[in-house]
This record gives C-alpha cells, sequence and structure tokens, in this order.
C-alpha cells in the first residue's frame, strides 16, 4: 500500500512539474491572457482531467509557480545562517551564499517578472518575501542608533532585488560565482561612500 502511495506521489509532483514547465515556456512566447488551458495540457503532454485535478484555472497554475519560487528563494536566503544560533555576517562565503544560484534555477519565471508588465506585482512578492526574512529572522542592534531599522531592512532587500534584476537585464552574461563575489564584496566593504564626485558633463 505505501508503495502505489509512493508511486502516486511520484505521478503528481511529475504531472504537476510538467504543467509548471509548460505555463512558464508558453509565458515566454506569448500573453499570459492568449493562452488557453489546452495550449498548456498539449505542451506538458497531459490530459485536461489531469489538469482540473490539481487546479480550476490557469491563474491558479501559475500562483503555484510562484509560490515553488518563493519558497526556493527563502531556503536560498535562509542558507548561511539556517543552523546558527547567531550570525555575523562579516564570516560570510562565497560557499554559503545560495541566491543567485536559485535565480539561475528560476532564470525563466525571473525573466518574465522583470520583463513583463502582468508581472510587476510579482516583483513586489520578491522584495517583500525579503523585507519580512530580514525583519523575522533577525534581531540585532545598528551600530548608529539614529539609523532606521525598517528603512535598513528596506535599503537590504532593495540591495538583493536590484542585483537580481540588473543581472536578468543583462541576460545572464556573467556567471553565478561573479554575482556571489560582487555580493561579498559589497558585503565586507566598510567604505563610505565619497562625499565629493566628479560631473563628467
Amino acid at each position: 500500500m505505501q508503495m502505489n502511495e509512493t508511486s502516486s506521489d511520484r505521478r503528481v509532483k511529475k504531472s504537476k512539474k510538467a504543467l509548471k514547465n509548460a505555463l512558464i515556456t508558453l509565458m515566454d512566447q506569448k500573453d499570459f491572457k492568449d493562452i488557453t488551458i489546452t495550449n498548456i495540457v498539449e505542451l506538458a503532454d497531459v490530459n485536461r482531467g489531469t489538469f482540473y485535478r490539481h487546479y480550476h484555472y490557469k491563474e491558479d497554475l501559475l500562483e503555484d509557480v510562484t509560490n515553488d519560487v518563493l519558497t526556493d528563494l527563502i531556503w536560498a536566503y535562509r542558507f548561511p545562517y539556517v543552523h546558527l544560533e547567531t550570525f555575523d555576517v562579516s564570516t560570510l562565503t562565497a560557499k554559503s551564499i545560495k541566491i543567485f544560484d536559485h535565480v539561475q534555477r528560476h532564470a525563466l519565471f525571473y525573466k518574465l517578472v522583470f520583463s513583463s508588465d502582468f508581472l510587476n506585482d510579482y516583483q513586489q512578492r520578491i522584495y517583500l518575501t525579503l523585507k519580512n526574512l530580514n525583519k523575522e529572522d533577525f534581531e540585532y542592534a545598528l551600530i548608529d542608533p539614529t539609523i532606521n531599522r525598517n528603512l535598513h531592512i528596506s535599503y537590504q532587500a532593495n540591495a538583493i532585488v536590484g542585483m537580481i534584476m540588473e543581472w536578468v537585464k543583462e541576460d545572464f552574461c556573467y556567471p553565478c560565482e561573479y554575482r556571489v563575489e560582487q555580493l561579498l564584496a559589497f558585503i565586507h566593504s566598510n567604505q563610505s561612500p565619497p562625499s565629493k564626485i566628479k560631473i563628467l558633463n
């Protein structure tokens, strides 16, 4: 009995993965409003009954795709400190940073999020996920008491989103390792921006 349940679970996961991959592939080819359930099931090579066993509408499928990505984003962000009681950011290593591996795994999703007006709200969901992780997972005192903690958390979340956005806009032209190195350099750098900036024009 247990073997049948396990086999059934595998079939469900395989079918849902095929449907999710089909939807994302189609969204890279046409507007979401123009995608039909028939398009999705044909590309996924499953029947309509399989679709309706898991979802009512294509919007439900998109929400499931998004939840998968955000769950993986949370895992990747927490990876450096998930088993620690205290976390010293200065000890962060390239090996422990998984955020860009995550983006690479879901490259087409991120490409769509940062290039499609339809998915503008999803940029906000990514930002809020990162912001809430920082707010909920860490209890720390800022060195400068005049700095607003909430604004500081927002600044950090926006910085990560900005790095992801630029990587997508550059069509992932730099390898994941380079992005990790750059993030580490930003984190470990204690230099303040110059007070005087030369105007070039």
